[in-house]
């Protein structure tokens, strides 16, 4: 039931923005020491009784990102810091396996199981990188007693509570969301209790107030009519049904996630790959992303849960849909949460500054600036204060780069032409290198040149995006016109082969509401009030060449993907991509647009 696969750790060595904010995230919080301490200190300590917190959460999202990341850089200091702190963790196993933020007095409540959901998904990354058996042994045992603690406490028998009213929020949805690493548990040790535990949590639909898996089942109403909305958890819960589906190879939750998915695309991503409005709520983004925003807006969290729920979509199905919206959600939303100049935040919520985050929480769309609030904020016991979209956002980073090349049943493919080589094992067992350059997302051109120790026959699939209508492709002395979707190239390939692909890289409008936006191959482009002087809502009036808005590819600044000139009758207007727009949010004139006002 699997189409595509990743490849080994440190297979691939990229250069660009998707590296560089790969080895950002790996500095500036990956590697900190006595960040990942904190984390742990609250376990056993009952951190997150008197507000019913979710503390728990932190360390378990940060690890799952930090082992992705691993798998990229190979870096034995950060496998090293790793190391450390998961096995300061498993000190903090209590005798009835717990591994808990909240005392056995106030357990399954508030977030208790869904910070519970991160610890297990953190040892069980971990144990994916680990390099000693005995650690390894350890660590599933651990895993083992963790999930036993639930599964003695929570369920439909004499004595147990239901999960579904274990937390006071969305009905129980939060604590749901357990079902994705339980199934990994499954997968790991085959232990029925594990799968029936799953099966039990699905047959609750994910929540009290309805269920959320008949209704996308019905396909009738979109997430946002659901009785519950809550994006970032209702993703999660689905991941799980997912998951279950992989597990077990039955189909239904497999289809309900399908049409899950395509509902949550058509009514509540926005332009930049995100959804949430209304902070981080399914609220008919697609219609309302015009709005001046009312409150912050677009969560990362729920940036990378998209990014994750289509990831394996991807890897199942090679559907290449998946691919076109996690490169669209990757380049805007996730890299427009990158806090490069590690601007501090104003939280309005806790009224004070919150200093040295590297990613930011929210992403806005029209006039409005970043650096708004600190998602799922939690102070600890020092008076410092960390967050949720912070710990989750490092998964994001890392996944989009493991997921440019891929390994499939007959070949290799190739799916955002990241600059960079990637060595990946062959249909026939050799170990093939592709060197991509080009940069194609700024000029529209990539080669691929291709090494490997003998000439063998296998299929390079190549992934022709939505964002261009058709592609040129070269190789070997011929040429080929592709559509959107996998072009495959099967010949006897070596080294010295290379291809040559021509993207499609014509300017679009993308109009609602009165309002425009512009896009040059996956990138959204922007006004930023640091980078032009005036209103940036003022009307532009473009002038066109055959219909179309003309545009000069400019070279980019520090920190852009790509910056045109766009020629106006008022003059020349630049624009630049989103996800570099709007990162000075302290300084005077700071608000960015996405959604254009243009004649």
């Amino acid at each position: 039931m699997q189409a595509f696969g990743t490849i080994g750790t440190g297979g691939a060595a990229y250069s660009g923005i998707a590296e560089d904010h790969v080895l950002f995230t790996e500095r500036k919080q990956l590697k900190d020491r006595a960040l990942w301490h904190k984390f742990a200190s609250v376990f056993g300590a009952g951190a997150d009784d008197a507000d019913r917190g979710w503390r728990s959460e932190y360390w378990g999202k940060m690890m799952r990102g930090a082992c992705l990341v691993y798998r990229l850089t190979a870096d034995e200091e950060l496998y090293g810091i790793l190391t450390e702190t998961v096995r300061e963790l498993l000190q903090k196993q209590e005798k009835d396996g717990r591994i808990s933020s909240y005392s056995p007095e106030t357990e399954l409540t508030g977030w208790d199981i869904w910070g519970r959901k991160y610890v297990l998904t953190g040892l069980l990354h971990y144990r994916g990188i680990c390099r000693d058996e005995a650690l390894k042994a350890e660590i599933l045992r651990a895993a083992c007693r963790h999930a036993d603690a639930l599964v003695r406490r929570v369920g439909k028998g004499e004595g147990q509570a239901p999960i579904t009213r274990t937390s006071d929020f969305w009905g129980g949805l939060n604590s749901c969301s357990v079902c994705e690493p339980i199934v990994e548990l499954y997968k790991l040790t085959g232990e029925k209790r594990y799968l029936a535990f799953a099966e039990y949590i699905l047959s609750t639909g994910g929540s009290e107030d309805g269920d959320l898996l008949a209704l996308a089942e019905e396909d009738k109403l979109f997430p946002y009519q659901y009785p519950v909305t809550k994006a970032y958890e209702m993703m999660s819960f689905f991941e799980g049904a997912l998951a279950y589906s992989e597990a077990t190879g039955k189909t239904q939750y497999f289809e309900t996630v399908k049409k899950f998915v395509e509902k949550v695309y058509e009514s509540d991503i926005t332009v930049i790959g995100c959804a949430g409005c209304t902070h981080e709520l399914f609220d008919h983004s697609a219609a309302k992303q015009t709005e001046p925003p009312e409150i912050y807006m677009q969560e990362t969290c729920v940036t990378v849960t998209w990014i994750r729920l289509l990831s394996r979509l991807l890897l199942l199905t090679g559907d290449m849909r998946y691919a076109d919206r996690i490169e669209i959600s990757a380049r805007n939303a996730l890299f427009g949460s990158v806090n490069t100049l590690d601007c501090p935040i104003y939280s309005p919520g806790n009224k004070k500054w919150m200093y040295g985050f590297p990613f930011d929480s929210y992403s806005p769309l029209y006039n409005d600036r970043r650096g708004r609030e600190v998602g799922g904020g939690r102070e600890f016991a020092d008076g410092s204060f960390y967050g949720c979209c912070v710990s989750i956002a490092a998964a994001g980073i890392a996944l989009f780069p493991l997921l440019n090349v891929l390994r499939a049943e007959n070949g290799i493919a190739e799916i955002f032409y990241l600059d960079g080589t990637a060595r990946i094992t062959t249909p026939g067992g050799q170990t093939a290198a592709l060197a991509c350059s080009g940069n194609a997302v700024k000029t529209g051109r990539a080669r691929i040149a291709v090494s490997l120790p003998q000439k063998e026959k296998f299929s390079l699939l190549l992934h022709i995006p939505a964002w261009s209508k058709t592609a040129r492709i070269v190789c070997g002395g011929e040429e080929y016109t592709a559509e959107t979707g996998v072009f495959r190239l099967e010949r006897d390939w070596q080294t010295g082969d290379s291809v040559e692909i021509y993207f499609d890289m014509q300017l679009r409008e993308m109009r609602l509401n009165g309002k425009t936006a512009l896009l040059r191959g996956p990138l959204v482009l922007a006004r930023d009030e640091q980078k032009e002087a005036g209103d940036i809502t003022a009307e532009l009036c473009p002038l066109r060449e055959n219909g179309s808005i003309a545009c000069e590819v400019l070279p980019e600044e520090k920190g852009e993907q790509l910056r045109v000139r766009i020629p106006c009758r008022d003059g020349d207007h630049i624009l630049t991509d989103y996800a570099s727009c709007g990162k000075n949010w302290n300084e005077p004139h700071c608000n960015i647009t996405a959604w254009l006002n243009i004649k």
